[in-house]
């Protein structure tokens, strides 16, 4: 069969040679002209809100908050699965949208169903839409390791929470790369810290 088809293009060179040129072109084009996305988003077109409601036992918050916000939220269009998470004193509602909707207008159909509802949730109750983030927003991630092998993993967890989550939390641009100081505004924070 591969002698066939060896034997063939050796007899038809100039269809060979025409039909190479014509897939290079078109790959050219397709180069061109489809749109490519470097880091793909995957995930779904998803709203969450929160609904924080202090001292409130689950039963009652998933009767007077949860199950409304949910029930209303089925009926907004291109909706694909509403989810709901319910815990002592907070609400969580995940709002699903079908892939080729937009999240801007898939917010505003939230926040314009969200306005019919507020009259029927409990008085102290203020659902709250999360920040329009993406899976990929999901990207950054670091290793705290101690090479030398002198500190225990609650020495390298105390570290973890003092020394590196509450910097991060409360500084405005970081370079995490950087390993030292770096001048923040009027002050000098750390950026990174790796054990000796």
């Amino acid at each position: 069969m591969i002698s066939q088809w060896i034997e063939w293009c050796a007899r038809n060179r100039f269809l060979v040679f025409m039909g190479t040129i014509l897939l290079v072109l078109s790959g050219i084009w397709a180069l061109r002209h489809i749109p490519l996305d470097a880091l793909p988003d995957i995930s779904d077109v998803e709203v969450i809100i929160h609904t924080p409601w202090a001292g409130q036992p689950p039963s009652i918050i998933e009767d007077q908050v949860t199950y409304p916000i949910v029930t209303t939220l089925l009926a907004a269009p291109h909706v694909k699965a509403v989810r709901a998470q319910t815990m002592f004193g907070d609400s969580y509602v995940f709002v699903i949208f079908e892939d080729t909707t937009d999240l801007y207008w898939a917010r505003s159909r939230v926040l314009e169903y969200m306005q019919q509802i507020t009259g029927r949730l409990p008085a102290g109750t203020h659902p709250v839409i999360g920040p329009d983030a993406t899976g990929a927003g999901w990207v950054y991630e670091y290793v705290l390791v101690d090479h030398s092998h002198q500190r225990s993993l609650a020495d390298l967890r105390s570290l973890q929470d003092w020394g590196q989550r509450g910097p991060r939390q409360t500084s405005r641009l970081r370079n995490p790369s950087l390993d030292g100081h770096r001048k923040s505004s009027s002050k000098y924070e750390r950026s990174w810290w790796t054990p000796a």
